[in-house]
């Protein structure tokens, strides 16, 4: 198997322990006090990451386009959070990650916008069994 892909399947076990764990967590939190927690903790687990695998001397590499892009990249996951954890608190979980999964749509229309990238049928057939499929998770 290709690696992109074992490293795309792990990231989507570990999206789905962040809904379980996230709804379990957040029971009688503010939502927002939760993402912060979630955000200080993960900030603190990746520098240990890129200590341990010594990748501090990489940081001379960042220019000024690919910084100011990261940090987008950093304020817009920070929203998708704060969103998230609001929608875990008053949502059932499976419904949640299931509308958040449109991320995968709002990408294919964005990469097409932004990134040239080409709609091919496949991927267009995809978004809309994944928005149908989002839609019918999320209807109680």
């Amino acid at each position: 198997m290709v690696a992109w892909i074992i490293y795309a399947l792990l990231s989507a076990a570990f999206a789905a322990l962040v809904a379980i764990f996230g709804k379990a967590g957040i029971k009688d939190i503010d939502s927002t006090l939760a993402t912060t927690v979630r955000a200080v903790i993960m900030a603190g687990f990746l520098v240990a990451v890129s200590l341990l695998l010594g990748k501090s001397h990489l940081l001379s590499s960042l220019n000024s386009k690919a910084l100011t892009f990261i940090t987008l990249s950093g304020v817009a996951g920070a929203m998708s959070w704060l969103f998230y954890f609001v929608a875990l608190k008053n949502g059932p979980a499976s419904g949640v990650a299931a509308l958040d999964r449109l991320s995968v749509v709002f990408v294919v229309i964005f990469a097409i916008v932004f990134l040239a990238e080409k709609l091919t049928w496949q991927t267009a057939a995809g978004a809309v069994l994944l928005t149908a499929g989002a839609i019918l998770m999320s209807i109680r």
